[in-house]
């Protein structure tokens, strides 16, 4: 279907290449995401062009071309500044290691081009010139609210198995609901996504993350993605909780904890893995109540393993295991108590802790989250008031340094740092002790014992 009057407004640099085309004798498209998202009101993050023209011969029509896919037929063309993709219309054939075809060959043919693409929203192609080409309802689905494949979903899942995983993340980001056939496919088909690369999925699990719409990580969970991907969910989706926290399995709790927490990548993993070790360490008493004490602790391991599953870099490592491990701590409610939960997290993570807490009682049993909120309140008002005073938090911000006390006459080596963090312990309880006189004075006494 071609509809001539849907309008889509292209940026100058893309609307240049496809006029040049034009001009050119060729057939000239923008393409997919791009496509979907102005339909939807959104700003595509790119802009992807298909056309009838060969790789050679989009070479020469432009000056400035860079072959970055040019064995599947896109050649990247520098336009204004900005780097496009143009890709030939494409057949493409095998696909052994289900994720690259073994070949492809060109076409002058768009339908032949359109029909290989995965989904139907992402399967329309549009020019000021020809108008919108629909040639698979991908409008009707936009309109309804459906992920669905392109023709048979099982050849497409066959030919790139991510794309099983990609259905569920178009559902998150655009909060539709996915195709019966669709999720038929998915569900036979979900044990292939265990030959994709670890980073593939750790792109696609963190697009579901930050989406407006993370509890389709329960979608992920019907579709058997996360048994393959993500065990440990499935763990906690299997885990049955029943005590005055929380009414709902561990894996339910979490969803609605991913909910409550902003969209930030950071705090959504950590929502995500911050339960993960409650199916190690539960308990049932007599009368079927269910404890889970000490989880924080194996969660953080089970974290690290996850993250390093999926070749996370290390800093992210750290940071959503450190606040895993500390994500059951409640500050005592004094300065003090505040004081050395803040050196305990890290000055930097404080502040993800608090979200973290909030969006952990976010997701427990209404009847207890007015006083724990309440409790919230007052702990982040200390915290303040600790801000504006500038107390210190750290090793760093002592009022004296080793090079204080090694000059001072205490020798190099590992008494230097006791006596440093025996001086922060007892700043920590009074704060207006963070003197340089008086800690060398202290220091000399310590050193003295």
């Amino acid at each position: 279907m071609t509809d001539s009057r849907q309008k889509i407004n292209i940026p100058e640099p893309a609307r240049k290449v496809l006029d040049r085309l034009h001009e050119c004798g060729f057939e000239a498209y923008v393409v997919g995401g791009c496509v979907r998202d102005s339909v939807c009101g959104l700003e595509p993050d790119d802009w992807d062009i298909t056309t009838g023209a060969t790789p050679s011969q989009v070479r020469s029509v432009f000056s400035r071309t860079i072959d970055t896919g040019i064995e599947h037929g896109t050649v990247t063309v520098r336009m204004d500044g900005e780097s496009l993709e143009v890709t030939t219309f494409r057949i493409d054939g095998e696909y052994a290691d289900h994720r690259h075809p073994d070949r492809v060959s060109f076409t002058t043919d768009l339908e032949e081009d359109l029909k290989r693409r995965d989904f139907t929203i992402n399967a329309m192609a549009y020019s000021d010139r020809d108008g919108l080409i629909d040639l698979f309802g991908g409008m009707d689905d936009l309109k309804n609210g459906i992920v669905r494949c392109v023709g048979d979903p099982r050849e497409r899942f066959t030919e790139d198995a991510l794309r099983i995983f990609r259905a569920v993340r178009f559902c998150a980001k655009l909060g539709y609901t996915l195709d019966p056939a669709t999720k038929e496919a998915a569900v036979e088909l979900a044990p292939s996504l265990a030959m994709v690369s670890a980073e593939r999925i750790r792109t696609e699990l963190e697009k579901l993350l930050v989406s407006p719409h993370p509890e389709m990580i329960r979608l992920a969970w019907e579709c058997g993605i996360t048994k393959v991907i993500l065990p440990e969910f499935d763990a906690e989706m299997e885990a049955v909780q029943n005590n005055q926290h929380h009414r709902i399995t561990v894996g339910e709790h979490t969803i609605r904890t991913l909910m409550a927490a902003e969209p930030d990548r950071i705090l959504r993993l950590t929502m995500l893995l911050h339960d993960s070790g409650k199916p190690l360490c539960q308990t049932q008493t007599p009368d079927g109540v269910y404890h889970y004490r000490g989880h924080a602790a194996p969660g953080a391991v089970v974290a690290k393993e996850v993250l390093e599953r999926l070749k996370y870099d290390k800093a992210t490592e750290r940071t959503v295991v450190q606040l895993i491990r500390n994500h059951s701590l409640y500050p005592e409610l004094t300065e003090e108590g505040v004081r050395r939960s803040v050196v305990q997290l890290g000055e930097d993570l404080f502040p993800l802790f608090l979200k973290v807490k909030r969006a952990d009682i976010g997701g427990q049993n209404p009847e207890v989250q007015s006083r724990k909120f309440e409790y919230m309140d007052e702990v982040e008002a200390i915290y303040r008031r600790i801000l504006e005073r500038g107390d210190c938090l750290s090793l760093k911000r002592l009022a004296v340094t080793g090079d204080d006390l090694i000059r001072l006459g205490i020798p190099k080596g590992k008494q230097i740092g006791e006596i440093l963090n025996r001086l922060l312990d007892e700043v920590l309880a009074e704060p207006e002790k963070n003197e340089k006189g008086f800690l060398l004075g202290r220091a000399a006494e310590l050193a003295a014992l």
